[in-house]
């Protein structure tokens, strides 16, 4: 079916409810990391009979709940979806619940940017009857303005695909006459109270937030979102010399992460005093806003918000890692002649090497004037036979780089079913209790047999938990925090507890064990570069504990059925 030859009443409910499905996407921003926004709208002609999104890694696909909130009335409706499912259950639940609901028709704003989802789930309603329209074919038409908010709602997600590199958005308030601070340096406030609010609902919608020495020592930020609970996003400290102050916000981490990224062999017992308060330190050879995009990549960073001064916005320019540009112009002269902007020097010598933004918009916040626009138009998707062709380096982390080794580690990884943060709801032998994933069983377990009240509170807050991570936060918050309430056997156990929580999970899932089951003779790899105990690390010297535990359990699960067929 081609959209441009539909009826204008039906191609206006097109346009209508997939703007719907982009607007809903985007419901959980604050609330989770950053993660493939996903929607669906399921209406009969103008009315809207179940919608809902994707919360969180983790957590039931919108497709689920839209047909459980639609019922009978998804027979013969139109389900809308923002982007094209991509499976990271192990199985095909958003095509089986699409299928079963009785749809006549599905409408996909963008085809999954991802290699190994991209155009999957299209083929797959297609084989089973269901007539599908992709709304990206038809992006410059009709519904040009619906296909492109399924294109900036998932902005990060397509950059990363398309760039190998995190979507980053440069952020600064300035004065009219361009100015960042005064000549002295206070910057306390160049924007209202309003715009300051809207820069914490940025940070929250980012997974890392990365500042500059020179801001560090200047304005000593704490880059929190300044809200109770929901996403906190890596605070970044970029700083070449580590010529940093002892004492400073950004180095308590009760409340957010800290990484600081500097040259390698800067300042030793500076490192040494800034990881026993916590914060993770991570050696460049050369420390450039290019080295650290390629590692936040690997990180499996979505969008990063760059809130530096002009000393590092421009390296970060030029390299050409900067994506889109946002500003807060406030109605305030503040003059002198050393006084900093936002940007320093770029080399460029006439206004007709100035770089020009795209697809700018200006908004009225407050008394500021807000300006923003990309400095790189937002990728399309080129098909999936055609899209990694001509650059291999550009493939999605998680895919693995020969036969023998599978590296996993987002839940939306090739092999992300093989994760704890995944939505498989777990039960153990012997219990009545359910658990809505590994990850919300094994972070309860860390409080279990604790006789305090805190403990007990803890492990019914995380047993509530919407999803994997939000479980994981409060865990290891309380654990961070309170060490005390943490069960005394803990370290010798967490194995243990792992492991059968592992069993549970893949002995439930049939296709999952499948999964399991079909890498056999491969070396399993949980490929965070942050974790050393459960991941491979950064450098690869990490003990991998959670691909060794998946391993065992493969050839576990292969020696019975080999008894079986004996």
């Amino acid at each position: 079916m081609a959209f441009l030859a539909m009826a204008p009443s039906n191609a206006g409910f097109d346009s209508f409810h997939m703007l719907r499905a982009a607007e809903l996407a985007d419901g959980s921003a604050g609330h989770t990391a950053p993660h493939p926004n996903s929607a669906c709208v399921i209406a009969r002609s103008e009315k809207v009979v179940g919608e809902a999104f994707l919360y969180g890694q983790g957590t039931r696909c919108a497709e689920i709940q839209a047909v459980e909130m639609a019922g009978e009335l998804s027979r013969g409706a139109t389900a809308y979806l923002n982007l094209e499912p991509g499976d990271c259950h192990g199985d095909d639940t958003a095509i089986k619940a699409l299928k079963q609901s009785g749809v006549a028709r599905v409408v996909v704003g963008l085809q999954h940017p991802l290699k190994h989802h991209s155009g999957k789930a299209i083929a797959a309603l297609r084989g089973l009857g269901i007539p599908v329209d992709v709304l990206e074919k038809h992006g410059d038409g009709t519904f040009k303005e619906a296909f492109r908010a399924c294109q900036e709602v998932n902005a990060p997600l397509l950059y990363r695909a398309t760039h190998g590199v995190p979507f980053s958005i440069l952020k600064y308030a300035m004065t009219l006459d361009g100015k960042i601070a005064a000549s002295t340096g206070h910057a306390s406030w160049v924007s209202s109270k309003m715009s300051r609010q809207r820069v914490f609902e940025t940070r929250g919608r980012s997974d890392a937030i990365i500042v500059g020495g020179n801001t560090v020592r200047r304005d000593n930020p704490r880059l929190t979102t300044r809200q109770e609970g929901g996403h906190l996003p890596v605070r970044v400290v970029m700083s070449r010399t580590l010529n940093l102050p002892l004492e400073l916000h950004l180095w308590d981490v009760s409340n957010a992460h800290t990484i600081v990224m500097t040259q390698r062999g800067a300042r030793r017992e500076f490192q040494r005093e800034l990881v026993a308060r916590g914060v993770e330190v991570v050696e460049f050879d050369f420390l450039t806003p290019k080295a650290v995009m390629d590692y936040c990549y690997e990180r499996g960073f979505l969008s990063v918000l760059w809130e530096c001064g002009g000393a590092l916005s421009a390296p970060a320019l030029a390299a050409g890692i900067i994506h889109k540009v946002i500003a807060f112009v406030a109605p305030k002269i503040i003059g002198g002649v050393t006084a900093p902007t936002p940007v320093g020097e770029l080399g460029m010598v006439e206004m007709t090497q100035a770089l020009n933004l795209l697809d700018v918009t200006f908004e009225q916040v407050g008394p500021d004037m807000l300006v923003s626009g990309y400095l790189k138009p937002i990728p399309r998707m080129k098909s999936p036979a055609s899209a990694y062709a001509d650059d291999p380096s550009i493939a999605d982390a998680g895919i693995f780089s020969s036969s023998t080794v599978i590296y996993f580690y987002k839940s939306w990884d090739p092999y992300g079913a093989f994760t704890n943060f995944t939505a498989h709801s777990i039960k153990l032998p012997g219990s009545s209790e359910t658990w809505k994933s590994v990850e919300h069983y094994y972070q309860a377990q860390k409080f279990s047999g604790v006789e305090d009240e805190l403990a007990m509170q803890a492990i019914e807050n995380i047993r509530n938990a919407e999803s994997p991570e939000e479980a994981a936060r409060i865990g290891r918050r309380l654990a961070r925090e309170r060490p005390d309430l943490v069960r005394p056997d803990w370290e010798n156990s967490k194995m243990d507890v792992m492991e059968e929580a592992l069993v549970a999970k893949f002995s439930s899932y049939p296709q999952l064990r499948s999964l399991l089951l079909s890498t056999a003779g491969c070396v399993l790899i949980e490929s965070s570069p942050h974790d050393y105990f459960w991941g491979s690390g950064k450098d690869g010297t990490g003990q991998n504990q959670l691909g060794r535990l998946l391993m065992k359990l493969r050839a576990t699960i292969l020696t019975e059925n080999q008894h079986q067929l004996s």
